[in-house]
């Protein structure tokens, strides 16, 4: 059995296709989505059903990303959150013409049982995007952080690799997990197409919002497989690049 994760996906269908076919998933592997299923480009709606369907047929798990939360709210309550209007809502909204109100509640489930993390049989952690209690995610006060926190990944950037993992300095948050994947933060941001190692942490976001790509890694063997560059996909629309 081989386990994939899959990084943001933000509306981007065509990618997302691409990548599932790249990666050749076969029946008894594991697929672990990290989250922002929605939100950018004009496929939003359509990414959820489609993932509705996948787990019909392959063994996925659904992390809840800030994106997807942004989207049950407005589902639940027809309430049209402004900054999620600014960015990417306005696309899903409008992704969801055509779609039946049975439909749109089986979307609204979807999202309410979406799991703010996930711990494998290996203690591989899988969350959107951070946590900050010393103890780990089990004792995380703030549960809005694993989809909002962007402290983790920016104290990984500027930490020393020279400090041992037995160090009293070495940062303790990573220390409860063999490893960590997140999403959240684009990698673009940092000029790099592909995901980014640091430490035990492995950041997937790989800029599918704006002009990057979605991508798929290999957890045990780290091989990655990507979509074309989103804009490229979808040429008549702008995703996030507003």
């Amino acid at each position: 059995m081989r386990t994939f994760a899959i990084g943001d996906i933000h509306g981007g269908l065509k990618a997302l296709i691409q990548v599932l076919n790249k990666l050749e998933i076969k029946e008894g592997d594991k697929l672990i989505f990290m989250g922002d299923y929605v939100d950018g480009w004009s496929e939003s709606a359509q990414v959820v059903q489609f993932l509705i369907e996948v787990s019909n047929k392959f063994k996925c798990v659904f992390i809840k990303g800030n994106h997807d939360v942004w989207c049950q709210d407005w589902l639940k309550t027809a309430t049209v959150n402004a900054s999620w209007y600014m960015h990417g809502g306005k696309e899903t909204m409008e992704s969801y013409e055509g779609f039946s109100e049975e439909e749109k509640k089986q979307h609204l489930v979807f999202f309410e049982k979406l799991p703010l993390y996930h711990i494998d049989a290996e203690n591989r952690l899988f969350l959107h995007a951070g946590f900050t209690s010393l103890h780990g995610v089990e004792k995380e006060p703030f549960k809005e952080l694993f989809y909002t926190d962007r402290s983790l990944w920016e104290m990984l950037l500027v930490m020393d690799n020279r400090i041992e993992k037995d160090s009293m300095y070495y940062p303790k948050r990573i220390q409860h997990y063999k490893e960590i994947y997140i999403g959240h933060t684009p990698t673009t941001k940092y000029n790099e197409s592909l995901p980014i190692n640091i430490a035990n942490v492995w950041n997937i976001d790989t800029g599918a919002a704006f002009k990057g790509k979605v991508t798929g890694i290999n957890i045990d063997t780290k091989v990655c497989s990507q979509s074309d560059h989103l804009p490229d996909l979808y040429p008549d629309e702008k995703g996030r690049n507003k």
